[in-house]
């Protein structure tokens, strides 16, 4: 009588799996081996005591007057850098997104697409980079890199919705009479007006994380001045700003959620 087809496999799977382990336990002893990590970690432990009294050091942040009167307009800046970043992204990735959709001719779609996909394949610290060595350091370098990065984002984003967005009002207002312009804002507009809202709001949500980054490469805001702080070993300050990014970070999620709630839904 011939064995059940499970009770063949059965012993099969184990071996496998038991073989499968090793290799693993292989690969982590040789790569602990090759990369030397117990004799790095038993060298390094001498420098634990200087990395807690490191961080000890940021328990006690910086709260005079004069300094938070800084940080105050360094928070300004970076808020500034991000919202304007974004409202640039917004109207130009509109611009690019109508012809990227294929509204005027496959020629201006691949041109259009062809510019969405550089301006976001380059991440914004290049960018940020780029632009401080052609503009200078300062802000406007700033918002400069998040526009050209965020364009590339929400320019997609946009193009797709409008993809998506379905033909039928807008034909039916050809239909009656209507011209392009009128077509396309009483017909398809309303459809991806919510969609282009939500977009540019969670991407104003992720550049004000990143306006405050590139501030060490010079652009300005929270983030030249933590740069500043931790150069000179000035702990104390650079808990002040940390927490003063992360409250900024918060107040600019609630807004967002808050916008996000009473445009889109309306």
């Amino acid at each position: 009588m011939a064995a059940p087809a499970g009770a063949l496999m059965s012993p099969v799977i184990p071996r496998r799996g038991l073989t499968l382990s090793v290799l693993v336990l292989a690969a982590v002893f040789a790569s602990v081996w090759r990369l030397d990590l117990i004799a790095a970690f038993a060298e390094g432990q001498d420098s634990l005591g200087e990395l807690f009294g490191f961080l000890q050091r940021f328990a006690a942040p910086d709260t005079s007057p004069a300094f938070l009167s800084k940080v105050g307009q360094g928070a300004i800046e970076t808020l500034a850098i991000s919202l304007i970043g974004t409202l640039l992204a917004v109207l130009a990735g509109v611009a690019l997104a109508l012809p990227a959709s294929g509204r005027f001719g496959r020629l201006g779609q691949i041109v259009s697409r062809f510019m969405l996909n550089l301006l976001r394949s380059v991440p914004e610290l290049v960018w940020a980079t780029l632009t401080v060595l052609a503009a200078g350091l300062g802000p406007f370098a700033g918002t400069l890199a998040l526009a050209l990065h965020t364009t590339g984002v929400l320019g997609r984003l946009y193009a797709e919705a409008l993809e998506n967005a379905p033909p039928a009002p807008e034909a039916a207002l050809r239909g009656a009479g209507s011209g392009a312009v009128a077509a396309f804002l009483y017909g398809t507009l309303p459809a991806v007006a919510p969609q282009w809202v939500a977009y540019g709001l969670y991407r104003w949500e992720m550049n004000i994380r990143m306006a405050a980054i590139l501030g060490f490469v010079g652009a300005g805001g929270l983030g030249a001045q933590l740069y500043y702080a931790l150069s000179l070993f000035h702990e104390a300050r650079a808990a002040t700003l940390i927490v003063a990014m992360l409250l900024l970070s918060l107040l600019v999620d609630a807004l967002s959620g808050w916008l996000r709630r009473r445009l889109v839904v309306a």
